[in-house]
């Protein structure tokens, strides 16, 4: 009787873990998540594609901010020029739910491309699937279709790239200045590159340094030296962007302004209470785990990237992907060679057994996974989820649209009405409304907290959660509509002022619009304001919850 093996073309068209691991953001997204309302799950993808769309229109890259008018005209960064031009062209071609499946398509690449990486450290590749399976978990926190899913595909490739130069191919490294031409215009993450190359240079350096016998300065700097040289080569080729070095200024600047780390969660520690953690934590435990394995037997490159991923997936959320992505090759050999490591050592008998079980289920099983295969099963799913997409129909979790239980659509033809003019919302309902309104209607502020700077952005918290002030930013800049939900602070202060009334409501989002000058002067006092300026200075200066943007991990 024949085997499956005597039949290779029947083994190619099978599926392969790499067709698992392809497939498995789709199965997580569409099973354990909302599917696109998650990948719309920040008002982001909205000004992105309109900026795309922009650039399509007037062929160049902007300089100036066109959505606000806050800041009409202002010098403005498109960090991510690239992504929104592409995927403005999308949106053109199919609507945001083209811009979701070619999210979900970059997530998939990722994750194949990430178990391939695993699997070359581990022979096992059911340990390996495992392990990016886990990795894939705890990266999902950060599921949304914006640009920095480029950042984690990118980290990945130079990662396997890293991978084969330490295994001899040090040719390979004039394809990473190359790469990083097109991560910069990609996404503001191409300093990761940096961050991944730097533990490759300090870990061939030290593995010298520290061997036994006398200190050989010229051979480690030897050994470090084209590390050393391809990581200035990605970061001259870095400067290969509409703005050259003074986006570099931008985002340094950016980066080191401890307002963004105070107000925007993902920039923030991930709470160990939150839901996400349940993956993160188990990744960090054998991560340290792994890093004091290959401490041991003098592994230093894997050393520094699991510590020092591990420390930066610890200071903020929006670096525990990257954490994930970096932990699971070293993890995974760790874990393999614990296995074999636990055959011979003076445990238990049944620990002996199972640890030889595994090693030979999964050295069967990797021997026919690694058989080339036509990866049928990932093109099919793809095309199915696609499929779904643009059913007459589509099922909630395939509407690639807002979620309208957490964003202004009800309230969409009150605020393009000729009477408002100038709207007031928090960022994320900015973001929202670029999406719905632009151009007929600009915004007061939106996510790009980059562009609109701490001192604004401190006036615009102020306002949110009715400080003191509130009402003079409001005259200083003509607002005459303010859409916000129930539960806001200002939505309270605004129903006891005289100056607006109610215009909308439907238990989402409240729309007030100004009272003409006449008739709050002929009215009573506004017992609002009176009330909130009688209040002891300690009320006065309480923060303002956090709008949804900035609840972005």
């Amino acid at each position: 009787m024949p085997t499956v093996q005597s039949k290779p073309g029947i083994v190619r068209a099978l599926p392969s873990l790499t067709d698992a691991a392809f497939l498995m953001p789709i199965v997580f997204l569409f099973l354990k998540m909302d599917g696109a309302r998650t990948m719309l799950g920040d008002g982001d993808t909205g000004w992105h594609v309109r900026t795309g769309e922009w650039i399509l229109d007037h062929a160049r890259v902007p300089s100036a901010d066109m959505f606000s008018f806050s800041k009409p005209g202002a010098p403005w960064f498109a960090w991510e020029w690239l992504w929104d031009a592409m995927f403005g062209w999308l949106y053109r071609q199919g609507g945001m739910a083209a811009v979701v499946i070619a999210s979900i398509v970059v997530l998939c690449f990722t994750f194949a491309l990430l178990f391939r990486l695993v699997r070359g450290r581990c022979n096992n590749a059911v340990i390996a699937f495992g392990v990016t399976v886990l990795a894939l978990a705890a990266s999902s926190i950060h599921w949304l279709a914006r640009p920095h899913l480029f950042t984690l595909l990118f980290a990945v490739i130079f990662l396997g790239i890293l991978e084969r130069v330490a295994a001899g191919e040090r040719r390979l490294l004039w394809l990473l200045p190359l790469l990083t031409v097109v991560w910069t215009n990609l996404h503001g993450g191409f300093f990761v590159a940096l961050l991944l190359m730097v533990p490759y240079a300090a870990g061939e350096f030290t593995g010298i340094m520290a061997a036994p016998g006398k200190r050989q300065y010229g051979q480690a700097w030897k050994k470090a030296q084209p590390y050393v040289l391809a990581a200035l080569g990605c970061l001259l080729a870095s400067l290969l962007n509409p703005y050259t070095y003074h986006l570099h200024q931008h985002v340094f600047e950016f980066l080191t302004d401890p307002f963004p780390m105070l107000h925007i969660d993902e920039y923030k520690p991930l709470s160990f209470q939150a839901p996400a953690a349940r993956f993160f934590e188990p990744m960090i435990v054998l991560g340290l785990a792994a890093a004091l394995w290959h401490l041991l037997r003098r592994r230093f490159t894997a050393v520094f990237l699991l510590a020092g991923w591990a420390h930066l997936g610890l200071i903020a959320a929006r670096n525990v992907p990257l954490f994930a992505i970096v932990a699971a090759p070293w993890i995974a050999q760790a874990i393999e060679e614990g296995l074999a490591a636990l055959e011979s050592a003076d445990v238990a008998a049944w620990l002996r057994r199972a640890a030889r079980a595994a090693r030979e289920f999964g050295g069967e099983f990797s021997a026919m996974d690694r058989i080339g295969r036509w990866h049928l099963a990932s093109a099919a799913g793809l095309a199915l989820t696609a499929a779904m997409f643009y059913a007459p129909a589509p099922r909630p979790g395939f509407q690639a649209d807002y979620d309208p239980s957490r964003y202004p659509a009800g309230a969409l033809r009150v605020l393009e009405s000729a009477e408002s003019h100038h709207i007031f919302t928090h960022d994320e309902w900015g973001d929202y409304l670029i999406y719905k309104l632009f151009p007929k209607q600009k915004v007061f502020v939106d996510g790009r907290m980059d562009f609109y700077g701490s001192q604004f952005m401190e006036a615009y918290l102020d306002v949110l959660g009715a400080k003191y002030d509130w009402q003079r930013t409001l005259e200083r800049y003509r607002i005459d509509t303010i859409v916000l939900p129930p539960d806001a602070p200002l939505t309270s202060t605004l129903k006891e002022s005289h100056r607006w009334r109610v215009v909308y409501d439907d238990h989402i989002s409240v729309v007030f619009r100004a009272m003409p000058a006449a008739e709050h002067t002929a009215s009573t006092p506004d017992h609002g304001e009176e009330t909130l300026r009688g209040r002891p200075a300690t009320a006065q200066r309480q923060g303002p919850t956090a709008s949804n943007n900035e609840t972005r991990s």
